[in-house]
């Protein structure tokens, strides 16, 4: 088990590498910051997509989210270039060069 330190924010932990989670859940803050980006979801469609959170806990993690804005996109911004990095390292794979020789895909 991992060393996790409370924050302000009541349901809001930071773990021993400074990553903010949801308490009583491994949901990391980042992960459900990157589903508003991407999806543009409200509060309650949060709700909804996550049943597990409750309104509570995720409206602190908007609190902490808009309290800590810039490190917190700093490490989704890293987190892009990791991800990006290890594909165009990677290349194609087996499955898409067969689905773009017949066709499939672009």
């Amino acid at each position: 088990m991992t060393q996790a330190t409370t924050t302000e924010y009541k349901h809001i932990l930071v773990d021993e590498r400074n990553v903010p989670f949801i308490k009583g859940t491994s949901m990391k803050l980042v992960e459900l910051i990157t589903s508003i980006h991407a999806y543009g979801w409200s509060p309650e469609e949060l709700h909804f997509q996550y049943p597990h959170l409750s309104m509570s806990q995720i409206y602190s993690a908007l609190a902490y989210y808009w309290e800590h804005k810039e490190e917190i996109d700093a490490d989704m911004q890293q987190r892009f270039e990791y991800a990006e990095r290890l594909r165009l390292e990677t290349g194609e794979s087996p499955l898409a060069k067969r689905l773009r020789a017949e066709g499939l895909i672009k």
